[in-house]
């Protein structure tokens, strides 16, 4: 299961969304994150927790891409949010 952790919140400013940190969060994390639509749709399947392999049937059910490419963007979106400390994995 992967999940985004608590205290980060997907907000939609002037038509781009971003992440940010509230709480106790905001004092680990100093920035925030900005998505395009493919980056805040995974966000928002990742906040209710999510198995990887659910995301990508989901993506496949909602995009016009092949698996190849799919699995290759939700990777390196996983692989940028595993390095900013933002996942909870179990």
């Amino acid at each position: 299961m992967i999940k985004t952790k608590k205290g980060f919140m997907l907000r939609s400013v002037a038509g781009r969304y971003i992440v940010v940190a509230i709480g106790q969060a905001s004092i680990d994390f100093n920035g925030l994150i900005t998505l395009n639509d493919s980056g805040a749709y995974i966000w928002k399947k990742l906040a209710d927790g999510i198995e990887y392999d659910t995301l990508i049937a989901d993506m496949l059910a909602d995009y016009d891409a092949d698996e190849a490419t799919i699995r290759s963007g939700v990777d390196a979106f996983l692989k940028t949010a595993r390095d900013a400390g933002v996942l909870e994995e179990s």
